[in-house]
């Protein structure tokens, strides 16, 4: 029986399309370039160097590393190795790292040179590589790797930790089958539509779930990709999207919103762009907007860590021509992708009507949705193979999701929900706020009160009570934040989503009123 093996992927690229390209830059320039046939040569060489230092089926094999090639190479040499890729997200501290990695039980841990200092409290067996001489040393004398899979369709080729905004990270083991056809989703018309004609540029980190499956998909495709290196600009990222004539690109709205200044300043060529993908938060109808304006179609995903992560897209079937109608539709969270199912339920675990009213906990079952975590922690995330995702959402009778929530960040104020995500796209509806967050503070009377922390646009002068005014036109009168607070920039978690915790620690203890 053939099995479905992630390893295949390479082997396809090398064979069907050869002489595809791979770029990496630093600082906004190229830096390498070679294509699949070399790219399938070095990661056969890797694996092969990896066995012979002593990695055995099943151990996990850590990285710490930009988006660069060498990164790249080990999404497909490590599982070739018959180990599991464990990818540490380098925003994290340094105990943070050590926890994860010991958690992890990681074997060997290959890290770039400047991130090396993130793995002072790390001990692996086979020790820390370093990412440039000696990681080109092994694949230059590593022996090609040609031996039969000693891995099955279910077993691990992947590991990913989530970003722990709730108590400690939990991990999630991704198999072959489920990444296998993850990536065939992917690939669908109706999802990234990603296929052997796409320049693929890397932004999302390739150590955040997976870089939402895109290395996978474009590499299966025989995509060209393009590495930006170490924390890029967004003029760099520009420049490359401009050079490389970039057609698929994906990113957080954050970064978006900084691009898109950036372009409308410098005039840059964004002609060859197909698809902007969006993910991490629900992006503003402005910079949906701003976006087409300029020739680029926007799309909205959503998935989760456990998804691996990819559930729901917002390509439509049949896109009005009104475009107001159809950014609405581009800021919900889309359909369901095909091999996925899903049902929202009440408190009572009842589930709800598809009328895009009803709002309820988000339940979600699939071939590539855990149903555990790495070790069997937090068990009560898992009934009966459905996830619970812990969003609060609606499915309108069309199918399309609309995330209201977090089940931990609404806000229940004298016995009545209030919805820190829909206050979020109220405030977010101003033309002077930049980004925005809605948190939980405590009150004497009413148990909780929302409280807003906004970034004003660049040049504003409006303060919070004039923001707080302009909100009463938008919002019923009981949703009314207590304060509207300005701040430069809103704190960030370590996948770029907005830090709540964080808010909720500086602001909730100092904010309770009568």
């Amino acid at each position: 029986m053939n099995e479905l093996l992630v390893t295949g992927f390479t082997e396809r690229a090398r064979r069907h399309h050869p002489h595809r390209p791979i770029v990496g830059y630093e600082g906004g320039e190229r830096v390498q370039c070679y294509d699949y046939a070399g790219y399938a040569e070095r990661v056969a060489r890797l694996a092969g160097a990896l066995r012979r230092l002593g990695v055995r089926p099943g151990d996990r094999i850590g990285s710490l590393c930009w988006n660069h090639h060498r990164h790249l190479e080990l999404y497909a040499a490590v599982p070739l190795a018959g180990a599991v890729l464990h990818t540490l997200n380098l925003r994290l501290s340094a105990d943070e790292i050590a926890y994860i990695a010991g958690h992890a039980d990681d074997r060997l841990i290959i890290a770039d040179t400047d991130l090396m200092h993130l793995l002072d409290g790390v001990r692996p067996e086979l020790g820390v590589l370093d990412s440039g001489d000696a990681y080109e040393a092994l694949v230059a004398t590593g022996p090609v790797w040609n031996g039969p899979p000693e891995r099955g369709e279910d077993d691990l080729a992947v590991l990913c930790y989530t970003s722990g905004t709730t108590g400690r990270p939990k991990g999630v083991g991704y198999t072959h089958r489920g990444l296998y056809l993850h990536t065939f989703a992917a690939c669908l018309a109706d999802g990234h539509a990603i296929s052997a004609r796409d320049t693929v540029l890397h932004v999302v980190p390739l150590f955040h779930a997976n870089a939402w499956g895109v290395p996978f998909a474009a590499t299966m495709a025989g995509a060209a990709q393009v590495l930006p290196g170490p924390h890029p600009s967004v003029g760099d990222i520009a420049t490359i999207i401009a050079r490389e004539r970039v057609t698929y690109l994906g990113m957080v709205p954050t970064v978006a919103t900084d691009l898109l200044t950036h372009v409308r300043r410098e005039g840059s060529d964004m002609s060859s762009l197909r698809a902007l993908v969006l993910g991490g938060s629900t992006p503003s109808l402005e910079l949906i907007a701003a976006w087409e304006d300029l020739g680029v179609p926007v799309y909205q995903g959503w998935g989760m860590t456990e998804i691996s992560p990819m559930a729901t897209f917002t390509r439509d079937p049949d896109p009005p021509d009104d475009p107001a109608e159809r950014h609405r539709r581009t800021r919900t969270q889309g359909l369901l992708l095909p091999g996925l199912e899903w049902r929202i339920v009440d408190d009572d675990g009842a589930e709800l009507p598809w009328d895009g009213e009803s709002a309820g906990e988000l339940l979600i079952r699939g071939p590539w949705v855990a149903t555990s975590y790495y070790l069997g922690e937090a068990p009560d995330r898992f009934t009966d193979g459905w996830l619970r995702t812990g969003d609060v959402a609606t499915i309108d009778p069309d199918g399309r999701l609309r995330i209201v929530d977090r089940v931990k960040d609404l806000i229940k104020s004298g016995g009545e929900w209030i919805s820190s995500v829909a206050l979020e796209q109220a405030l977010l509806a101003d033309p002077d706020v930049t980004d925005a967050a809605v948190i939980a503070v405590p009150h004497r009377r009413w148990q909780e009160r929302p409280l807003a922390v906004v970034v004003p646009r660049e040049g504003s002068t409006a303060d919070g009570p004039e923001l707080l005014a302009r909100l009463r036109e938008r919002v019923p009168r009981w949703w009314l934040p207590e304060d509207v607070v300005t701040v430069g920039a809103l704190p960030r978690t370590s996948v770029g989503k907005t830090d709540k915790r964080r808010l909720r620690t500086q602001f909730a203890p100092t904010t309770e009123k009568e």
